[in-house]
């Protein structure tokens, strides 16, 4: 082979021999490239996330083991807040606030892709840029308008308050859009406060009439009063005490006297025996839990014609009930008791004040019916009494009635103090709801059970410290026993200079429902449950089932931990509408007052915090903020005297006080109405 004439070996002329060269770079830059695309790649993390909005146009998104990662504005745009997405976290390539770039440790998400999106209905205000219209939800953590077509827009008007569901989600440019689904009106429009207030919180309006006729319709298919099994009590005297326009009656009341005290029947009535066995019952009541008391407007948690029509202890109605027969010493001890699945008829509906002024003396008119009355009143006196002086009984406060005008606003406020004959009902009711309790725990049932345990356990160093500032005498007691609860409480109520029974509320827990029994501390009780409103509240139907389980003879374990948790969440959901109602009337009445050149008002601080004081108004009873932090003077907080402390003033809880109205921020909202101190007001003494 010759080289020089083999085609394989001949060079042309115009051959580089830098080409290799070259292309040995270009790999090697390749290369590199490579490896600096794996290694971003390497440092990249995959995860699902969920949204967390902010009041800015940033977000976070939380991952499962707690991290939460930056959103930069950009990516937040696809997204709303509560959003359940896939992430790609990478490291910031922006700028920190030290100039440099890829600030160490510091991670950015980029959003991948939406897995699901929690936002379904929400509520909020209708507003015009320009042309366009949108809604500002009412979200806490958004501060983002969505878009509403044309042809979306339900008649609503600039202004109204409005319910929406979203139509279009962001994630594919970041432009969402949204329906109206209901249109409130406008503020001034009659009923606005209740409706918005409880569409905000999840809170079903109204049952609808599709439900409703499944429900009727599965009750008429039970015929609980041709059981034989039930006890005929029909032949008793039983009488219900109530509101006089009051129709979903629960309970129904009936005493002897023995020879030893009285025998106590307490009849509630008994919706289980129409119900149980609907489909998607419990589902349903758990969302619901309760009844929903707005001013001017119910939100039943039955069916009204389920409570009113089948279930309701009506005068003159034989009706299934679930009756709780005490036995009640002369002393007021509750003893022995039987419960029994009968069907008893209520022979009258009285009202509490007819009762009451039968009870105090001062009236007649109930004559007809005193033998049984009279039973009842001595058996509420002696339970009244042992309870007074053996266990807790909670204090009474004054309360405000308001009376709604024309427009559904606040037009007059009355004071009252409770009634003897709501304390002859309330007696009667605490002792059917102790012995369902102890029935439920010497069963071994799973409750539900309603547990109070007292002190915090979190603040053990504090209570301790506050016994021996105020009561040394029981510093050495233990606070996590009835009977120790019990003897600081009955301490606390002594006469002191200061509000001692008002400052220890910080180091106190609420009461919680629980599926094992434990004590009731703030009724020094044992165990305590609800049993006496199963057409008003989901956890005593949940007793009424366990109850009747037992008695059966059938194990009561079908209340659970998560369906009790379940319940309290939709209980606490209602009462936060129903707060944040109160406010926006209570506000617009204030404003009302302020046009009319009412601004100055008495009251009494209530709650004290290093922020400000809560003030309760005198003759009202309604309640607002005074904000100390934009005070000109500085004051400070003492948690042990529950009193800010200024170079000039000084403020404690329970004192008088006169305020100024303000204003009260962001209608709807829940926002307190805002005060200030008025000048010249709780100025310290002079100093000798």
């Amino acid at each position: 082979m010759n080289p020089a004439t083999d085609a394989r070996f001949v060079f042309a002329d115009s051959c580089d021999i830098r080409e290799p060269q070259k292309a040995m770079l270009n790999n090697d830059a390749m290369a590199q490239l490579k490896g600096l695309k794996q290694q971003i790649e390497a440092e990249k993390e995959y995860v699902d996330a969920t949204v967390k909005g902010t009041q800015n146009r940033y977000g976070f998104a939380v991952v499962d083991d707690g991290r939460e990662i930056f959103i930069p504005p950009d990516e937040m745009l696809k997204v709303l807040p509560g959003d359940k997405v896939r992430i790609c976290i990478r490291p910031a390539t922006q700028k920190g606030k030290s100039g440099k770039k890829n600030q160490e440790g510091r991670t950015v998400a980029d959003i991948e892709r939406l897995i699901a999106s929690t936002l379904d209905r929400f509520v909020g205000t209708l507003v015009v840029k320009g042309k366009a219209v949108f809604v500002e939800p009412d979200l806490h953590d958004m501060k983002r308008w969505l878009f509403i077509p044309p042809h979306a827009r339900n008649g609503a008007k600039p202004g109204d308050k409005v319910e929406c569901a979203l139509m279009r989600h962001p994630i594919k440019d970041g432009k969402p859009s949204a329906k109206v689904l209901a249109v409130f009106g406008s503020q001034g429009s009659p009923g606005l406060e209740n409706r918005y207030c409880a569409a905000r919180a999840g809170l079903a309006w109204a049952w609808n009439e599709k439900d409703t006729a499944a429900w009727i319709k599965f009750a008429e298919g039970r015929s609980p009063l041709a059981d034989p099994e039930r006890v005929d009590l029909s032949h008793l005297n039983f009488v219900s005490i109530d509101a006089a326009r009051t129709q979903d009656i629960d309970d129904a009341l009936y005493a002897e006297v023995t020879s030893e005290g009285w025998v106590l029947y307490v009849a509630v009535a008994d919706p289980t025996a129409y119900l149980d066995g609907l489909e998607g019952l419990d589902e349903t009541l758990t969302s619901r839990a309760t009844s929903t008391y707005f001013h001017g407007d119910v939100l039943p948690m039955l069916p009204e014609a389920i409570g009113r029509d089948f279930c309701a202890l009506a005068e003159g109605e034989v009706r299934p009930s679930l009756v709780c027969k005490i036995n009640v010493s002369d002393a007021g001890n509750v003893g022995s008791y039987e419960f029994i699945q009968a069907k008893i008829q209520s022979k009258a509906k009285l009202t509490y004040a007819a009762v009451d002024r039968y009870v105090t003396g001062h009236n007649d008119q109930l004559i007809a019916w005193s033998n049984p009355l009279e039973a009842l009143v001595q058996a509420y006196r002696a339970l009244r009494h042992h309870r007074e002086n053996h266990e807790l009984v909670m204090e009474d406060r004054t309360e405000y009635r308001w009376q709604l005008n024309d427009e559904r606003q606040i037009g007059n406020i009355e004071t009252s103090e409770k009634l003897a004959s709501q304390h002859l009902v309330e007696e009667c009711m605490i002792a059917a709801n102790r012995s369902a309790a102890h029935f439920l725990a010497m069963a071994e049932a799973t409750g539900p059970f309603v547990v109070h345990p007292g002190f915090r356990k979190d603040r053990a160093s504090e209570t301790e410290e506050f016994l021996k500032r105020y009561l040394p005498e029981l510093a050495d007691i233990s606070t996590h026993t009835v009977a120790g609860y019990q003897q600081v409480f009955t301490a606390l109520n002594a006469t002191h200079p200061l509000p001692l029974r008002g400052m220890v509320n910080r180091l106190l827990t609420r009461a919680v429902f629980s599926t094992s029994p434990a004590e009731h501390m703030g009724m020094a009780l044992n165990a305590y449950t609800n049993f006496t409103s199963p057409l008003r509240k989901y956890v005593d139907f949940l007793t009424h089932r366990q109850i009747k389980k037992v008695l059966a003879g059938e194990p009561g374990d079908t209340v659970t931990d998560l369906q009790l948790q379940n319940t309290a969440a939709a209980i606490a959901r209602g009462r936060s509408a129903t707060q944040a109602a109160e406010r926006w009337l209570t506000g617009n009445y204030l404003d009302r007052c302020k046009l009319a050149e009412k601004t100055r008002y008495a009251g009494e601080v209530a709650h004290v915090t290093s922020a400000g004081f809560t003030v309760r108004l005198a003759d009202l009873g309604l309640e607002g903020q005074v904000d100390l932090r934009k005070d000109p003077e500085k004051f400070s907080f003492d948690k042990w005297t529950a009193s800010l402390t200024s170079s000039t003033r000084k403020l404690q809880l329970g004192q008088t006080v006169e305020v100024d109205y303000q204003s009260t921020p962001d209608a709807g909202s829940g926002a307190a109405p805002q005060f200030n101190l008025a000048p010249g007001c709780a100025l310290k003494p002079p100093k000798e």
